[in-house]
């Protein structure tokens, strides 16, 4: 990473696709210089059902940003969901080419190469490796070992596979739109260091990304990524529950799902009438506790769904806290309680000191710049970018710097 590198990360959601361009600075930190947003079309439930409606998002959010900051965006990386993804561990030991002067970089991008040498299924691709800690020959574990004196060391890591096909089909999309992919990163991968406390990063933590159509799950043991999926279940699902079940439009079970948002009854201080708006029945009430009691259904099928993945993973009985992340969900007081009912484990709400100063929407965007901004031994990760060298550029850097974090 060096003074000057742009990185773009693009975060394609079946609600919306956010963008983050990230700069690094004199203090070889990312600095937020663009943030846009717009409605997605063109996918359901992380399927691209669209391709031509999709690249249309994709030019939206990105001429978007080109206007705002007097920028071409030529390139992004990308977020893509955890059903896409597999995940290999894989460790090799390499000897150093010269141990009496030390490990070198050259060592490591060696064994980072030999890692990558493993049986690839036919269906998919290696878009990832994650490195863990380097053991040297006497036993020591060190996150860098270059400049180490070693006769040999071993690289534990772990390989990102992604589906082919899909990863085909969004190349095409970003192919319409006139922008290059530098990288795909799953999205919880991209939210792991924004969402996690320091000390759960140590720990085994199973990471929830709660959308609209999906729900994103990360497993990480300490820093190992250990699994990732994605259940085709959100808060679209709660909507649609009220809408269905009390016979009103969505709109309007939108509004009532925000209004009245809690997912356990016994919670209930005060059970109002509430009438409503959009049923074919003129005036219809209903009580606040018919509405909770819907979406009190929703969330344990929710986490019912999650139990029954982690469990025939073999993984629930390694997992010490859930963490919980996602509009969707946060939203929706006590679901952290359904949640530790359900799965048997402590559940709680992300707390991540530096996801709660960033705006909602670009939360996902902002983890996936972080994230390859601090990859180690990446020497060029800059995304292709032409800025305009003027004043306006200038102001108009500091002032979305600002605005992009809460006051």
């Amino acid at each position: 990473m060096a003074i000057g590198d742009v990185i773009v990360g693009i975060d394609i959601r079946a609600s919306r696709t956010s963008l983050i361009v990230g700069e690094v600075n004199s203090f070889n930190q990312i600095e937020v210089v663009c943030s846009t947003s717009t409605k997605s079309n063109g996918i359901q439930k992380g399927k691209i059902i669209n391709e031509a409606a999709l690249a249309e998002t994709l030019k939206k959010v990105v001429e978007d940003a080109e206007k705002e900051m007097d920028i071409t965006i030529n390139s992004a990386y990308i977020t893509i969901p955890g059903k896409h993804v597999t995940i290999v561990q894989n460790s090799v030991t390499k000897e150093a080419k010269d141990k009496y002067s030390g490990i070198s970089t050259r060592d490591v991008l060696t064994a980072l190469l030999a890692a990558k040498a493993i049986e690839i299924p036919e269906n998919k691709q290696i878009i990832d490796i994650i490195t863990n800690d380097f053991v040297l020959d006497d036993g020591k574990e060190v996150k860098n070992p270059v400049g180490s004196f070693a006769s040999s060391f071993t690289l534990d890591c772990q390989i990102i596979l992604g589906d082919e096909e899909y990863l085909k089909v969004l190349r095409n999309v970003f192919k319409k739109a006139n922008i290059e992919i530098d990288g795909y990163v799953p999205i919880v991968l991209a939210e792991k260091n924004l969402m996690l406390e320091e000390s759960e990063q140590k720990d085994s933590v199973m990471l929830l990304d709660v959308g609209a159509q999906q729900i994103n799950i990360g497993v990480f043991f300490g820093e190992r990524m250990i699994y990732t999926n994605a259940i085709d279940v959100g808060g679209d699902n709660i909507t649609n529950d009220i809408a269905i079940v009390l016979g009103i439009s969505f709109e309007e079970a939108e509004k009532l799902k925000k209004q009245y948002s809690l997912a356990l009854r016994s919670y209930i201080d005060n059970d109002t009438e509430v009438v409503l708006s959009t049923s074919k029945e003129p005036n219809k009430v209903i009580k606040s506790s018919e509405i909770v009691e819907i979406i009190e259904a929703r969330v344990e099928q929710m986490f019912d769904l999650i139990n029954k993945d982690i469990t025939n993973k073999g993984l629930k009985s390694e997992i010490n806290t859930v963490v919980l992340t996602g509009q969707e969900i946060l939203s929706i007081s006590k679901s952290d309680m359904v949640g530790k009912i359900t799965l048997n484990i402590p559940v709680k709400a992300s707390t991540g000191k530096i996801a709660g100063l960033i705006k909602p929407n670009y939360a996902t965007a902002y983890g996936l710049v972080r994230y390859i901004a601090t990859r180690p031994f990446s020497k060029n990760i800059s995304s292709s970018v032409d800025k305009e060298k003027n004043e306006s550029f200038l102001k108009k850097l500091l002032y979305k710097i600002k605005e992009f974090f809460y006051s």
